[in-house]
């Protein structure tokens, strides 16, 4: 059973939570304790060391969520925070990851997001235990066997613990802003920051509302996947969503500049996983694969305001979106031409 605790200073919130888990709860799968701010959320935690995740608002009277967030950090590694709120801005989300927050869902709160949301979260949390576990026991064995048997079993035993990856079906969509170089080339720093956050903020919100997940920013562009039911489908609506969004937006802090997007979108099986270097032990949960090399090369060849997808991806959704034939694009490290289309409506 997976103990949840969830601070939030609207009663409101505990109801619905006991309603739309009552199944879960009763089942023992989980169970929530409930606390009305950052402080009582510390005390909660106390009377509660075995807590695996915790769900916080971020707007609560005496501790805000963003404080809490660093108490949990000097508390215990091994807790992982989602961010609940209705302050979904890039600033609040920004902040929010910068403190260690794993994830963040936006009020009102989608009940079957926020369950798909906690189950992955509890899962990273089993995998960090299983790794401190297997250090323990490392540093017990430590005293009884040879020390050159030791560090062979640690180099093993550290890539099998945090280098654990999976192999998932998902679509990819890459999402650049054109052109926007030419702003970071006249403007001061400041205001390049200001104004690709108020970019990313739009393009995210989109994201979010087909459950995507962004997986990093890169530049002045967006990796975003999709996982589950219908993943291709709610990748391309939120492309569709976020190009119409962005096209709507006004100019910014006196910036001659109008924001359009490329998008580049492809679906498959991908590798999920801890990747980065083991002996640094700087890891990035991620995706990588031809999939995700695909997208981003779409998105390259793609020109202002197209989606461009591969014929396989059109054979699945075009009785459902209106897609414009392009032809055959050569793609770096693709042997053979790929036909693709662009997705118009």
């Amino acid at each position: 059973m997976s103990k949840i605790l969830v601070a939030d200073d609207e009663m409101d919130l505990e109801v619905l939570i006991k309603q739309k888990f009552r199944k879960q709860i009763r089942e023992h799968k989980y169970e929530f304790v409930f606390a009305v701010n950052g402080n009582d959320a510390l005390e909660k935690l106390q009377e509660n060391p075995d807590v695996d995740v915790v769900l916080s608002d971020i707007n609560m009277p005496e501790m805000d969520g963003l404080t809490l967030l660093l108490k949990l950090n000097e508390i215990s590694p091994v807790i992982k925070a989602v961010i609940v709120s209705a302050y979904g801005d890039m600033e609040n989300i920004r902040a929010a990851m910068n403190r260690g927050a794993f994830d963040f869902i936006c009020k009102p709160v989608n009940f079957e997001d926020l369950e798909l949301t906690i189950t992955k979260t509890i899962h990273h949390v089993e995998q960090i235990r299983e790794t401190l576990q297997a250090i323990k026991e490392n540093n017990i064995l430590r005293m009884y066997v040879d020390e050159n048997v030791i560090n062979f079993m640690n180099r093993q035993e550290f890539e099998t613990s945090l280098m654990v990856n999976e192999t998932i079906e998902a679509s990819v969509a890459f999402v650049d802003i054109c052109s926007f170089t030419s702003i970071t080339e006249n403007e001061k720093a400041d205001t390049v920051v200001k104004v690709l956050n108020k970019y990313f903020d739009v393009m995210v919100k989109e994201i979010i509302a087909q459950n995507g997940h962004v997986d990093k920013f890169i530049g002045d562009a967006i990796l975003a996947v999709f996982r589950g039911e219908y993943h291709l489908d709610r990748a391309i609506e939120a492309s569709l969503a976020l190009r119409s969004q962005v096209e709507k937006l006004p100019q910014q802090d006196n910036v001659s500049f109008k924001p359009k997007v490329a998008i580049g979108i492809h679906s498959g099986e991908l590798i999920s996983g801890n990747i980065g270097s083991s002996s640094l032990r700087r890891l990035d949960y991620t995706v990588i694969g031809d999939v995700v090399n695909t997208a981003e090369r779409l998105q390259g060849v793609a020109h202002e305001n197209q989606i461009l997808i591969t014929e396989s991806s059109f054979e699945k959704i075009k009785e459902f979106f209106n897609c414009k034939r392009i032809g055959e694009v050569c793609l770096k490290n693709k042997a053979h031409p790929l036909v693709v289309y662009d997705v118009v409506g």
